[in-house]
């Protein structure tokens, strides 16, 4: 498949799991109708991922390819601790770590090279940009080695790991979205709602994360009466 031809597809899996992610974070966290828009939600993100990274690294443009897998390993990873018991591990998960420490040290390199070109960038993106993503591929490589030191992840820290990446996930994918702004009318482009759009995950993952440390037991008896499938707890 030509990435003109996976251009339409990149399209819309990206509305879908707009559409899929708002519907997961409306309806009861353990609903029926929650797991079932989630299930849509991640496998339109997976398809978002790779169709983004493809068309990325094939136009040559390092940050959306980066991007793109960055996406993708945060929706596996998070999906993944949703299916799995407490406190397991599998060799998966040190293959997954493999991932973030190859898109930072890719970005560091490329960051480099972008501080070093006369106008400081490189492919349209200042050094600090790539500076600014390899960061955060290490963080979430940080959360990987703290999750394989303990033997897995149970309790509080399970839901914790499960909704901070698919948050960031959604995040990804609305700040793709919303800061087109050549894709909305002039209504939208004056005022700061495309803004609160593209930041909105991050706002609602920080809701939810202060919430279920607050009340992380009944939290987690919420989650465990929602099996086979990862949820939210009730509100």
């Amino acid at each position: 498949m030509t990435m003109p031809s996976l251009l339409p597809l990149h399209v819309f899996a990206g509305l879908v799991a707009l559409l899929s992610g708002t519907a997961a974070m409306s309806f009861r966290k353990g609903s029926r109708r929650h797991r079932e828009t989630g299930h849509v939600f991640v496998v339109s993100m997976l398809g978002l991922g790779a169709t983004g990274a493809y068309i990325g690294f094939t136009r040559h443009e390092m940050l959306n390819g980066v991007m793109g897998v960055l996406t993708f390993y945060l929706v596996t990873t998070a999906w993944l601790t949703a299916r799995r018991a407490d406190a397991h591990t599998s060799p998966f998960d040190y293959a997954a770590l493999l991932v973030p420490l190859a898109l930072a040290a890719g970005l560091a390199f490329y960051g480099v090279e972008a501080a070093r070109t006369p106008k400081g960038a490189l492919q349209g993106y200042p050094a600090f940009a790539y500076f600014i993503f390899g960061s955060l591929a290490l963080f979430f490589a940080a959360g990987d080695v703290r999750m394989l030191a303990r033997g897995g992840v149970s309790g509080t820290q399970r839901l914790a790991r499960h909704l901070g990446r698919m948050c960031f996930g959604l995040f990804i994918a609305t700040a793709s979205f919303f800061t087109r702004t050549s894709l909305f009318p002039m209504v939208f482009r004056t005022t700061h709602l495309l803004e609160v759009l593209t930041f909105l995950p991050l706002l609602l993952m920080l809701f939810w994360l202060v919430r279920i440390r607050r009340h992380s037991w009944s939290f987690f008896e919420s989650y465990r009466s929602a099996a086979p499938s990862m949820s939210l707890p009730s509100k």
